[in-house]
């Protein structure tokens, strides 16, 4: 794939895989070394080194209750291999007492997310790490 422009510091390819730049991965890697896996890989038309960032976490910790709306697959939907799993989440909340010690992780039935506490969070700000978007949960 190729998109013109400046390569960000950040960015998901098919929509969920992190793919960092290697400042972004050192940083990562230097908070949360039991957390993730870095993968180095090769982005066409960029000298510098970027890897793919892997969150080795699953956590079961969306609070159903606190978050603001959430759709579940049902036997209608016709995929009775994800009956009782999440559908869609919109204005995710966690139970952060859940997680522990973790510092980076994806949530368990909506692994789309990807959680990282705020030490990391203010870490990649520092830097200023393009491509990022935070979001309290």
């Amino acid at each position: 794939m190729y998109l013109p422009g400046t390569a960000l510091d950040f960015s998901l390819a098919a929509r969920s895989t992190p793919v960092v730049h290697a400042k972004v991965a050192s940083v990562i890697a230097d908070l949360a070394p039991d957390d993730v896996q870095l993968f180095p890989v090769e982005v066409a038309g960029q000298p510098e080194q970027f890897c793919i960032l892997v969150a080795t976490k699953l956590i079961r910790c969306i609070d159903d209750k606190a978050t603001e709306e959430i759709l579940m697959w049902t036997p209608e939907d016709g995929r009775p291999e994800k009956v009782g799993e999440y559908r869609d989440v919109w204005g995710m909340r966690i139970d952060a007492s859940q997680a522990g010690d973790t510092k980076v992780f994806r949530t368990w039935g909506w692994p789309i997310a990807l959680i990282v506490r705020e030490e990391i969070r203010d870490a990649l700000e520092r830097i200023g790490a393009t491509g990022t978007k935070f979001e309290e949960v």
